[in-house]
């Protein structure tokens, strides 16, 4: 399989982790990062993380297969050119784009990478731009769109009125970021962020691909203890799971429904879920080796049980239950809650801000601080 041209886009904030996730694979080499997309090249087969545990989720029978799963989704390059001018006449370029894009070529690269084995079906296109323009993302979706549905023969489904696409329509993105204009053809059957394993919600459940970039900060190994202490339908130890398997993995929540939504979510998978509260965790001192969690600051979800008006008891039961070497990666709304973790002896050694649903939380690795002279001082006296 020759190397095919590809586009990953994920949450804002996130393009550092796909970029680490896609070289990580050893199998493919970064083109560019730009706004909310990494561009790579690959000659492996690419799998989108949308299955159930076996199979096409990678736990099984696609051994030489990449998967991203920290990816929103996967695209095969359609063209990229310069991006086109502001006013509205400019849109007859995004015309003569659609006109020069490979058609057969691409079906033949996307069956080649697990995609849809039959035609395009249908064509439905969804744009985005940054900066002022005379235009709307419904007008550059109906100039390429229309355009490449004719081309190949098939309807084209306007997104304008907010109506769904009938089954079996392929979709496409096309960016504009006021350097380039790209298009894009989606590899697999729908996005990649869609997890088939997520049959259940509960209020505040987590984005799988952060859960995933999460797990991948916290840079797990096989036969860590990994706990989540809020872990609601279970995302974060699931995708955690993905990441690195044969982890041992507990989470605890003191709603019912939510145990409930991670159980049915996990399905035969190793995930531990049992009632507790995160204010008085029922864990030994020192016994986790890490800790992923989106705690329940009130943004979507108040905090209840001891946690109620008291989030400083969230942080000293962290604090207690990381081993002297344990690492804990959480989502907060802002990063006035730090102050807790830095009297309690744990060190944010990473913050990166994201941009998710319309909130700015932030991603944060904490590790438990350590005094660096003493503990080389230590050393050379164990060594002596």
């Amino acid at each position: 399989m020759t190397a095919a041209r590809l586009v990953a886009r994920c949450v804002r904030g996130l393009e550092p982790a796909l970029g680490t996730e896609i070289l990580r694979t050893g199998s493919a080499t970064i083109d560019w990062i730009g706004h909310r997309e990494v561009g790579f090249r690959t000659g492996s087969r690419i799998r989108t993380g949308t299955g159930t545990g076996t199979g096409d989720d990678g736990s099984g029978s696609h051994g030489d297969a990449v998967r991203l799963r920290t990816a929103d989704d996967v695209f095969l390059l359609a063209r990229r050119q310069a991006d086109v001018g502001p006013h509205k006449s400019d849109l007859t370029a995004l015309a003569e784009l659609a006109r020069a894009v490979d058609l057969e070529g691409l079906a033949r690269e996307r069956r080649a990478h697990g995609g849809p084995a039959a035609g395009f079906g249908g064509i439905e296109i969804s744009a985005s731009f940054l900066g002022r323009r005379t235009y709307n993302r419904y007008d550059i979706e109906d100039a390429v769109g229309r355009v490449l549905a004719a081309r190949a023969g098939v309807p084209y489904h306007a997104r304008r009125h907010g109506e769904p696409a009938p089954p079996g329509h392929s979709g496409w993105r096309l960016t504009m970021d006021g350097t380039h204009a790209t298009l894009l053809l989606r590899l697999g059957r729908r996005p990649a962020h869609r997890r088939a394993y997520k049959n259940t919600t509960v209020p505040g459940t987590l984005h799988p691909p952060v859960a995933a970039a999460m797990a991948q900060a916290a840079e797990l190994r096989p036969g860590q203890r990994v706990l989540d202490p809020c872990c609601g339908a279970g995302t974060l130890l699931i995708e955690a799971h993905h990441m690195v398997p044969g982890t041992t993995l507990l989470g605890f929540d003191l709603d019912p429904a939510a145990r409930r939504a991670a159980r049915r979510n996990a399905g035969p998978l190793p995930v531990a879920v049992e009632q507790g509260d995160a204010g008085a965790l029922p864990v030994a001192d020192r016994s986790i080796d890490r800790v992923l969690c989106n705690p329940p600051w009130g943004e979507q979800v108040d905090a209840g049980g001891r946690l109620a008006g008291h989030p400083e008891r969230w942080w000293r039961e962290l604090a207690r239950v990381l081993t002297d070497e344990g690492r804990a990666v959480v989502l907060l709304p802002e990063a006035s809650g730090l102050g807790h973790a830095l009297a309690l002896g744990l060190t944010p050694v990473h913050v990166q801000q994201l941009s998710l649903f319309g909130s700015r939380p932030l991603l944060v690795r904490l590790e438990r601080h350590r005094d660096r002279r003493r503990s080389r001082a230590r050393q050379k006296a164990e060594v002596g």
